[in-house]
């Protein structure tokens, strides 16, 4: 459906170009569609966006080089060399550096006429009202569900558009949820967050470095056309992007008449605590509550294997991942071929499991315990310690 522009007509009359933004931003200036009017109306439009990584890099940078006149980046992270491979605000010179620092240089290269907030914090029901009120539109660039929920019940409180997207390997999501305007929120599709750890993030599963152009730039698109008041909007529409196959899919998204935040009779009406909503304080006491996963440090693993101790030092990753690196002395058994294989493990040894960082081996050391072993231990921070902490010529990934 076509809908007119979220900016104030009358906010227009303030804003005026230079010579040099003329000729900035002459190619939007000749089309019809757009003009000097809707230049204007970029000029006096404010976004704010969640995450200055994968999806934040093509919004921001598109977004400046378009002439939104005012910018919010919200991000509390610093620049690891993992994300030099999708998240082009950074390069390698910033590794270390705050993200927010990086993205703030990298527009004001694009386009120094930019206004550029900067939120050094995570974005929570603590500061989102605070954070999101001054501006008139609201990006989601973002890969954990405490954050989506949060950032789409400010959105519904405010009335403002919440333009969404997400990324996993090969595939990616974008809509654009905005009650107020017609269409559904996050809650109508997903009324109740997955149980942490039942889908893995970016970081654990992997994602394509070139998806998140794809998304970003269709979720900066977006924005420009809200902005604008032109095209259609993907209010009420999803699209799906398989880059694989190469093909966009498109679904309906329809409104919940029993939605607990954007229907007529809403059961939730001001922030909540999303933590605790996505249930992530209470997986973490139902894992300390558990028994302890018995560690070793990875100093302790070296002087093992200095000493000559008899043990199985077992590497449970998978067999892409062993390609990248290993530790010395260890045997190749997938988490998931764990049970099967067990008969290649002698209860009488002791035995040191070991992922990437931990995880997986405590998950390894568990199914071995229900089984009957348990002269074991598990390697704390997993191959990412040993190579931090002991042969810093083992990879990083």
């Amino acid at each position: 459906m076509a809908i007119s522009s979220i900016i104030d007509p009358e906010r227009l009359e303030r804003i005026e170009f230079s010579n040099d933004e003329i000729a900035r931003y002459s190619r939007h200036l000749i089309m019809p569609e757009v003009t000097l009017e809707g230049q204007k109306r970029l000029k006096a439009a404010s976004v704010l966006c969640i995450g200055a990584g994968g999806l934040g890099s093509p919004i921001a940078l598109y977004l400046a080089a378009a002439g939104v006149g005012r910018m919010g980046l919200v991000d509390a992270d610093t620049v690891d060399f993992s994300n030099l491979q999708r998240q082009i605000l950074h390069g390698t010179k910033d590794v270390g550096r705050k993200k927010l620092n990086s993205a703030r240089d990298r527009i004001r290269e694009v386009n120094p006429n930019v206004q550029v907030d900067l939120y050094d914090d995570f974005f929570t029901s603590a500061n989102a009202r605070r954070i999101s009120e001054p501006y008139d539109i609201i990006i989601d660039g973002t890969d954990n569900f405490p954050t989506r929920y949060c950032s789409n019940d400010i959105a519904v409180f405010l009335k403002k558009p919440n333009i969404y997207g997400s990324i996993f390997r090969f595939d990616g999501q974008c809509t654009v949820f905005a009650p107020h305007l017609g269409g559904p929120c996050y809650r109508c599709m997903f009324p109740e967050p997955p149980p942490p750890g039942m889908v893995p993030s970016c970081a654990e599963g992997g994602v394509l470095g070139v998806l998140p152009g794809i998304i970003g730039v269709m979720q900066a698109i977006e924005a420009v056309k809200l902005i604008m008041g032109i095209g259609e909007p993907l209010i009420g529409r999803m699209i799906a992007f398989d880059a694989l196959k190469m093909k966009f899919r498109e679904f309906k998204l329809r409104k919940d008449p029993k939605c607990p935040v954007c229907s007529a009779n809403p059961t939730i009406t001001e922030l909540i605590d999303y933590d605790q909503f996505c249930g992530i304080p209470q997986a973490k006491a139902a894992e300390e509550a558990e028994a302890p996963v018995p560690q070793i440090t990875v100093q302790d693993l070296k002087a093992k294997l200095d000493r000559g101790d008899k043990f199985r030092l077992i590497d449970v990753r998978e067999p892409f991942e062993w390609d990248i690196c290993r530790i010395p002395g260890a045997t190749l058994i997938p988490l998931g071929q764990l049970p099967s294989r067990m008969s290649e493990l002698d209860s009488a040894d002791d035995i040191v499991l070991q992922c990437k960082s931990g995880a997986r081996s405590a998950r390894a050391l568990k199914l071995l315990q229900e089984a009957g072993f348990n002269k074991l231990n598990n390697l704390e921070g997993g191959i990412l310690a040993w190579a931090e902490q002991i042969d810093t010529s083992v990879p990083k990934y």
